[in-house]
């Protein structure tokens, strides 16, 4: 009769294997920081839930994202002493993953802090051209459409010197066709077009929430031919982040010709 003997394996590194999961949790960890960012301006974009809902998550999912770059920085530490290469292969997706949402988040909170908390720009902040047909689609906005006067020009002016109206040596009829081609290829909703009254009035949607600011262009005849001026206005959040700024710059510069 033989006897056979049972004996129990026990892992060869069981220290590496606590170190394996942990690179395993802070790579899920950072990839659901990941989804739920995006989950963030999918929701506000589709209406699922108010805009500052989507904003909240934002903050949960940074502060998720940090958390899975130090564990995953720790991880990465420990497999590689540890030799434990699957390992690093999870901590290195984490890591990744966790530097996009961490990085983003600081750019967002260091571009907030670099502007003044306004949400509407104007060419002209003296007389700036106003909004009429659109102002059904802005009846239930927290933002007023009105101007908010001297101060918000003066904010303006201290952070966004270069929001000039555009001299255009072309008739006022030529400028509002170019003004009208440009707002489309800008890849806004036109609202209204009045070549008579050069005035154009549009929607811009942002790409990732879905935000809807809206832009109102106005011609009038001036001694070199044409001057147009140009208003950028969002419908909910105090501030824009530079968000209406850049949109007049990048629209002044497709007009111009240089876009």
């Amino acid at each position: 009769m033989t006897t056979e003997s049972k004996t129990t394996k026990e892992p060869s590194n069981p220290q590496g294997g606590s170190y394996y999961r942990l690179a395993q949790g802070a790579c899920v960890l950072a990839l659901l920081a990941v989804a739920t960012v995006v989950l963030a301006g999918i929701g506000n974009r589709f209406g699922w839930w108010n805009f500052r809902i989507s904003l909240q998550i934002l903050r949960w999912a940074a502060a998720v994202g940090a958390a899975a770059l130090v564990l995953s920085l720790a991880s990465a530490l420990m497999n590689w002493l540890r030799g434990v290469r699957n390992g690093l292969i999870f901590s290195i997706i984490g890591l990744l993953a966790g530097l996009l949402i961490t990085g983003t988040a600081l750019n967002w909170r260091q571009l907030a802090r670099s502007v003044p908390p306004i949400h509407d720009i104007s060419t002209d902040t003296d007389n700036p051209p106003q909004f009429y047909s659109i102002l059904a689609l802005r009846r239930d906005a927290p933002n007023p459409a009105f101007y908010g006067g001297p101060e918000i020009a003066a904010q303006q002016r201290a952070a966004y010197p270069d929001i000039k109206p555009l001299m255009l040596a072309v008739p006022t009829d030529k400028a509002f066709d170019r003004a009208l081609a440009a707002a489309r290829a800008m890849g806004w909703e036109i609202v209204a077009s009045s070549p008579a009254e050069g005035r154009l009035e549009a929607t811009a949607t942002t790409f990732w929430f879905g935000f809807k600011d809206d832009v109102v262009v106005r011609i009038a005849p001036d001694r070199q031919g044409s001057k147009v001026d140009v208003r950028s206005v969002s419908r909910v959040g105090k501030s824009d982040v530079g968000t209406n700024a850049r949109r007049i710059r990048a629209y002044l510069q497709k007009l111009s010709g240089n876009g």
